[in-house]
């Protein structure tokens, strides 16, 4: 590439998307002259969803701006947290992040999410269409100018993935009111009425239910329920929430 050369720093949270010898600080890029700065970022490896202000020679500066020679260039994170204006906020979750997709309905939050590989254009066209923030741990994905808006999860564990989302978006959180399974609404549910759904040791056992208005499925606090509430209390102590059926 021969055009005007510029200098670029990213800050310590992008630094994982871009070549090590970019990592230590402020380096030389050669541009074409006619790209925007939004590209010149995306094509050393950031997201722009994961970018924040775009400072030029100290001053905020649009996507758009076309760098020029010797302008010094800063990209910062995403300021946290952040806000998504224009939509409620709610999410659509690739197929790698399933669990992490049932723990948002765990705590009442609005997440779909694609238990099979609908491919990358398919996932883009829906969160366009329903106004979902997209996360994913596709660094191309997030790239496609269709999103709506979205989010790099930046951790491979469940646990760090759900305070990482929280923590960057705020959500509000209200717990046992989602299906786990299909993001539908729960509500309370006469056990007369689910009787037929319920095997005779739930039957026997429990006198309090939940049915999702969607699918049908119904829930109860079984064995698994403390498992469940110590991830609930964990989000609701630090996130805050209410957590009544």
């Amino acid at each position: 590439m021969n055009g005007p050369e510029i200098h670029i720093s990213f800050a310590p949270g992008l630094r994982l998307f871009v070549a090590a010898e970019r990592r230590a600080g402020r380096t030389r890029v050669t541009t074409d002259g006619v790209s925007s700065l939004g590209h010149v970022v995306e094509s050393l490896g950031v997201p722009l969803t994961e970018a924040g202000r775009l400072l030029v020679d100290g001053r905020p500066v649009d996507t758009s701006h076309v760098p020029a020679a010797g302008e010094t260039v800063e990209v910062e994170d995403v300021t946290r947290p952040q806000t998504v204006p224009g939509a409620p906020l709610r999410f659509l979750l690739d197929v790698h992040l399933g669990t992490l997709a049932r723990r948002l309905r765990l705590l009442g939050v609005d997440a779909a999410y694609e238990s099979e590989d609908i491919g990358d254009p398919a996932l883009a066209t829906r969160s366009a269409r329903e106004r979902r923030v997209m996360l994913s741990r596709d660094r191309g994905l997030l790239r496609r100018r269709e999103l709506w808006a979205g989010a790099y999860v930046y951790s491979d564990r469940p646990d760090e993935q759900l305070r990482d989302v929280l923590e960057r978006f705020t959500p509000p959180l209200a717990p046992w009111t989602r299906c786990t399974a299909c993001n539908g609404e729960l509500t309370e549910a006469d056990k007369d009425a689910v009787r037929e759904r319920l095997e005779q040791g739930t039957e026997k056992t429990y006198d309090v239910f939940a049915q999702c208005g969607e699918c049908g499925r119904v829930y109860w606090r079984g064995a698994h329920h403390s498992r469940l509430e110590a991830i609930v209390s964990e989000a609701v102590r630090e996130f805050g929430g209410a957590t009544a059926l």
